[in-house]
């Protein structure tokens, strides 16, 4: 699985940095970015609910 932020799309809330921290974290400018390139097997449902709790759906997680 693959995570994506929409940088145009993210608040900067930090939710999906506080619920999958492996997968997700803020960088310099506030803005959420991802810091796998595949996400590990065990990081996966935290990171499919860090997308779904994301209030804009500035995240996609593809597989």
């Amino acid at each position: 699985m693959k995570a994506i932020v929409d940088r145009d799309t993210c608040i900067s809330c930090g939710l999906c940095a506080s619920i999958c921290p492996n997968v997700f974290e803020m960088d310099d400018e506030q803005i959420a970015t991802v810091i796998v390139d595949t996400i590990a097997p065990e990081d996966e449902a935290s990171a499919q609910e860090a997308a779904d709790q994301c209030p804009v759906a500035a995240i996609t997680i593809e597989e």
